[in-house]
């Protein structure tokens, strides 16, 4: 008994001294309640940490104004999700083609909005590489006719709108203001003349004030027969009738006897020089004469519309099907091409706006006074694209040299009508 009693006690004192020794262990928060120090630190403000925005890659040429700087700036500065990354590309506009084609058929996404020469987006389009924009252009209130007609209509392929513009240009009649009647003016500037009317004003006028042309236009074997002809066929409705216009100003004596040589320089040369009472060209050519190192002035010039419309030049801007950022892709296209961007486009860098309202913006007037004159005004609104086509240059080149075969006398009519209107149908 006594042994058994000795025993107890020796493992009671063993107990009571290893609870002495041990540390006291917390039991652990249940997983909803935060623990002393979490519930501590819960009472301190935290810090806020910015949002890295999502980059939108933009392939565009570069702008040898400050125009694209700003425009950029201004969708950075004002946009909380997406920052666009101009991705500038080489001047060579045959050389940028290709190197698109080389990243979009590889379904690249390494760029977002891309900026195109008016003539690629059917050619774009028909390969898969641009995302139609009809949703995007309505969920911004706006209609593909708030937007310049011959930009919007060079990216529209098989009912669906595929781009918005970023500048225009076009073709126009030049006159001497200095030669021409005013009554015969004021029909010019309102557009309201047949190109017969503007052969036998041109045959009326010859002559004046030491001219010797009476209208100049581009009708060599280049790219420039096919907008010429574009704007003679009234937008290639009348292939037959257009050609047989063109022939008609070809053999007049009020054309230049070489005038299937001339492209855009022997014609700012004619009409500058005092050479011609009337000249097809673009707005380039305005600019030279504001210059004052020519025969002709400024004062001297005016402006019309062409008969059926002008060709359109210029660049548009698309999206590509295979963007990383769609949603910003969009958010920047609608800001470039809507009134804010292009309102920047037009005051710093002089550029013509797609947008048709701010063709009445005081600003935008102030900065480019050309877009005060009223035929000029009516010539940028009844712009007309050339074929929007997938394979553009063969078509293009086909309607060249048919064209300027006939003319030539080197094959006859119905021949070169059916060839350029077999590339048309596609």
């Amino acid at each position: 008994m006594k042994r058994v009693l000795a025993l107890t006690m020796v493992l009671m004192m063993i107990l009571a001294l290893g609870a002495g020794c041990s540390s006291k262990t917390e039991p652990a928060p249940a997983a909803n309640e935060p623990s002393n120090e979490s519930a501590a630190q819960s009472n301190e403000p935290a810090e806020s940490t910015p949002t890295e925005k999502t980059v939108v890659k933009f392939a565009v040429q570069a702008d040898s104004t400050d125009a694209l700087n700003q425009i950029v700036k201004a969708f950075n500065d004002s946009n909380d999700k997406y920052a666009v990354e101009a991705v500038v590309m080489t001047n060579d506009s045959g050389n940028m083609h290709d190197q698109l084609i080389n990243s979009l058929s590889s379904k690249s996404g390494e760029y977002d909005v891309i900026s195109m020469d008016v003539v690629w987006a059917g050619e774009f389009a028909a390969a898969g590489y641009l995302k139609p924009i009809d949703e995007l252009i309505k969920s911004n209130g706006w209609l593909p006719t708030d937007f310049n007609s011959g930009s919007m209509a060079s990216g529209k392929y098989k009912g669906k709108n595929y781009v918005l513009p970023y500048f225009s240009d076009l073709g126009f009649l030049y006159f001497r203001t200095d030669i021409v009647s005013s009554e015969d003016a004021q029909k010019l500037v309102a557009g309201n003349y047949s190109w017969s009317d503007l052969l036998a004003m041109a045959e009326k006028y010859q002559g004046q004030s030491g001219t010797k042309y009476g209208h100049v236009y581009q009708s060599k074997q280049y790219e420039g027969l096919t907008c010429n002809l574009n704007e003679f066929s009234n937008n290639w409705s009348d292939v037959k009738g257009g050609l047989e216009t063109m022939e008609a100003f070809t053999k007049s004596k009020a054309t230049p006897d070489d005038i299937l040589t001339y492209t855009e320089g022997e014609t700012h040369n004619a009409f500058l020089n005092g050479e011609s009472v009337f000249a097809r060209n673009w707005p380039y050519m305005n600019g030279m004469a504001a210059s004052g190192e020519y025969a002709v002035k400024a004062e001297q010039v005016g402006y019309a519309p062409l008969p059926a419309g002008g060709t359109v030049g210029g660049w548009i801007l698309g999206i590509n099907s295979n963007a990383q950022n769609m949603e910003g892709a969009e958010a920047f296209l609608a800001f470039i091409a809507g009134p804010e961007g292009q309102k920047i486009n037009a005051t710093v860098g002089s550029y013509m706006p797609g947008y048709n309202e701010l063709l009445k913006d005081a600003d935008v007037l102030k900065s480019n006074t050309l877009l005060t004159n009223e035929g000029f005004a009516n010539a940028l609104s009844t712009t007309i694209a050339r074929p929007v086509v997938a394979n553009y240059s063969e078509v293009s080149d086909t309607i060249q040299i048919k064209a300027h075969e006939f003319l030539s006398g080197n094959t006859d009519i119905d021949s070169a009508v059916e060839a350029i209107e077999a590339q048309l149908v596609q």
